[in-house]
């Protein structure tokens, strides 16, 4: 596929919802997270990342003005060993869970971890669950991603891809997010994650990615560089409601 540019995919989409972006820096020594949520109810942008150990989770900036929990409380990142797990929903842990069985018959991988699981319960919309894990060990990186989503909004079948990328290429990431567009239902994504190039430092790279977020819909977003030879990590968290 077509290197695509990030700037071009988020300005023309008003709300691709929650995404992720998974890759390599362009010297190649650095993997890249990036995880954003959007909101176009009160419920939904009424939301901050804070750290919670290793990773993050969502939670309401006032409290008060919290009426459902349901599908905008969870972690979006958490860390197992040297896998970091980055999902849209509490899907999060069950991957956890699955990967972190201690014998080693019962552990699951990440697309059987996810196989208990489907899209979010929200009709008419039926948001697809996307996912992704990153792995580094002994200086080799690989990560994989995933969506399971409704067919074509008919919540009586789930369409499930898993999409797995071997020693990425440096400068290069892929995009995956739950809308193709606002509307009504809203669109779900097609397609596989869209490559797209990686550039500039953490504090670069999150500036670009939160400044081409749609203004009025966008609510926060972490970034995670991870040194592939170390496993060390530097993170940054923006949020609009401060």
């Amino acid at each position: 596929m077509k290197m695509l540019s990030i700037e071009q995919e988020l300005k023309s989409n008003s709300y691709p919802g929650r995404g992720i972006i998974i890759g390599k820096t362009p010297d190649g020594k650095k993997a890249v997270t990036a995880y954003f949520i959007m909101g176009r109810s009160e419920n939904s942008r009424n939301r901050v990342f804070v750290e919670e150990g290793e990773g993050i989770h969502t939670q309401a900036f006032d409290p008060s003005k919290l009426t459902d929990p349901s599908l905008i409380i969870y972690a979006p990142v958490r860390v197992l060993g040297n896998k970091t797990i980055v999902t849209n929903g509490d899907q999060t842990d069950t991957i956890y869970e699955g990967m972190d069985r201690q014998l080693m018959n019962q552990q699951l991988t990440f697309e059987q971890s996810l196989r208990s699981r489907e899209f979010e319960p929200d009709a008419p919309n039926y948001t697809p669950r996307i996912s992704g894990v990153m792995h580094i060990e002994n200086g080799r990186y690989n990560y994989a991603m995933s969506i399971l989503k409704s067919n074509n909004g008919n919540p009586e079948s789930c369409n499930r891809y898993t999409f797995a990328y071997e020693n990425p290429k440096a400068g290069e990431a892929h995009f995956i997010h739950t809308y193709m567009g606002d509307g009504n239902p809203l669109p779900s994504f097609e397609g596989e994650p869209a490559p797209v190039a990686i550039e500039g430092d953490i504090d670069a790279f999150t500036s670009f990615v939160w400044e081409n977020l749609n203004e009025d819909n966008k609510v926060s977003l972490f970034v995670r560089y991870i040194d592939i030879a170390t496993g060390a990590y530097e993170s940054r968290i923006v949020n609009k409601n401060k």
